[in-house]
């Protein structure tokens, strides 16, 4: 079981912020890899997202269901859905809020996924760092939605960007070398 559980600030009045986090659209929009699909007549809707754990890519696909309490500024979501392969299968639920802080506002969530099938236990031992990305990635975009500025992200390069600056370090090197050599012979 994977569970979740995050405090978000938000530079923003709470006001605002429950316009962006309750509509399934907004943020949907906040998270890479995530598609709205249709709606249903019982007021659920489909979607999908895409996440990679490692050097696997798994696409879920679920049927959602999200209850308001607008005057409390809070929800409950359920999701139900598998992968593309139908490897893996899961059950979630989230709760989430939206409250005054000094700040601005804090968007609190928490949730559990439960999952069932092949990739299971590959998908659970990469939850936390896959959690806390995304987490790093939608509270940025939430708050620029929500009119702040977020920090810019942390530069990351890739492996194959820094395995290519080593090898010009070390090539550079051995040309200098031998320039050093045949100035000395």
């Amino acid at each position: 079981m994977i569970t979740i559980t995050e405090e978000i600030a938000v530079p923003a009045p709470p006001g605002r912020v429950w316009e962006v986090i309750s509509d399934p659209a907004e943020v949907v929009s906040c998270i890479s890899g995530a598609e709205l699909g249709q709606s249903h007549e019982d007021g659920s809707f489909d979607g999908t997202l895409v996440v990679k754990f490692g050097a696997v890519r798994v696409k879920f696909g679920a049927r959602v269901s999200l209850e308001l309490d607008v005057p409390g500024r809070e929800g409950r979501l359920s999701a139900r859905g598998k992968d593309g392969q139908g490897a893996t299968r899961f059950n979630a639920h989230a709760t989430f809020g939206v409250a005054e802080a000094p700040e601005g506002s804090r968007v609190s969530v928490r949730g559990e996924v439960k999952l069932s099938g092949k990739l299971a236990s590959v998908i659970e031992a990469g939850a936390g760092a896959v959690v806390s990305r995304m987490t790093k990635e939608f509270s940025a975009e939430l708050v620029r939605r929500c009119g702040g500025e977020p920090e810019p992200p942390p530069v990351r390069r890739s492996l194959w960007a820094r395995v290519r600056d080593w090898w010009s370090r070390k090539v550079h090197k051995r040309q200098s070398e031998g320039v050093r050599r045949g100035q000395a012979e």
